[in-house]
């Protein structure tokens, strides 16, 4: 069955425990007009999961992008995709966290192993994108930020998330929420792009551009997660309509060590032309 269907999760990665509560993941679903079918937040990787049923029905014809590490199997420092993430984008200011095996933010392998339950199955994304629904890959919202020209960042990434040291700490928190509604501005554009996103075709959505981005800390996490988990959807979307054409798959080179039949990390990526990797290392 072609895909119709396209999940965006920003999966918060730690788990919280004890009295802590995980914190909130958001989630936007998508359809291959870009209507908007599903958008808002959950809390901790079983909500999250269920969440998903929810919206995917037999999953036959839904791809998810998650921006969290889904496939973890490295002693120590970064993965390879996330190596490459600093190798490719670097220029644009994007670089990805380490994750490894001593890494306490498991979300994302949890995730996986749940949804695979339920019979998802985890998509590489090296033989393109997939045939047929029920896949789960990793993407990164940053390199979808510079790496597709409809979003307008040729330079670098916008600073909606970090402090760049040009910014006084007192003028942060106006100037991360003015960058944040243009960042919205260009999200809404998308409304002609091919593919589109529309996000004035869902009221949780739409608010995103009939509310100013708040200032207050918790409330701006709030917006960001939705932003993030609407623009993973929407890479799912780009890489099931234009694939390798469009995209890059980050991950290993052919001489590192892999362990035969083990899922291989990778990060699937908008890309401009500059921005891809050397033939020689697919």
């Amino acid at each position: 069955m072609a895909l119709e269907r396209f999940i965006g999760i920003d999966l918060a990665w730690a788990l919280g425990g004890g009295r802590a509560r995980p914190n909130e993941t958001g989630v936007a679903v998508i359809d291959a007009r870009g209507e908007v079918i599903d958008c808002g937040w959950t809390r901790g990787v079983d909500e999250t999961a269920d969440r998903i049923a929810s919206v995917a029905g037999d999953g036959s014809s839904s791809l998810a992008f998650v921006d969290a590490p889904l496939v973890v199997d490295n002693p120590s420092g970064q993965r390879p995709c996330e190596r490459e993430v600093g190798r490719r984008y670097g220029r644009w200011k994007v670089s990805a966290n380490s994750t490894n095996l001593a890494s306490p933010r498991a979300a994302g392998v949890l995730l996986l192993e749940r949804l695979r339950s339920a019979g998802w199955r985890y998509d590489d994304g090296r033989g393109g994108p997939p045939g047929d629904g029920g896949a789960l890959s990793e993407c990164y919202p940053y390199t979808t930020l510079v790496g597709a020209p409809e979003l307008g960042y040729p330079l670098q990434r916008p600073t909606y998330k970090r402090r760049p040291a040009s910014v006084p700490t007192a003028r942060w928190r106006a100037v991360r929420a003015q960058v944040c509604d243009e960042l919205i501005a260009r999200l809404a554009a998308l409304a002609t792009a091919d593919p589109p996103l529309r996000l004035t075709s869902h009221p949780v959505a739409r608010r995103l551009l009939d509310e100013p981005t708040p200032e207050a800390a918790g409330a701006y996490k709030h917006r960001e997660d939705l932003i993030d988990a609407l623009l993973c959807a929407w890479t799912a979307s780009l890489w099931a309509r234009h694939g390798l054409t469009r995209c890059q798959v980050l991950g290993p080179g052919e001489s590192d060590l892999r362990v035969p039949g083990a899922d291989v990390a990778t990060i699937i990526a908008p890309a401009r032309t500059e921005q891809r990797r050397d033939d020689t290392r697919r």
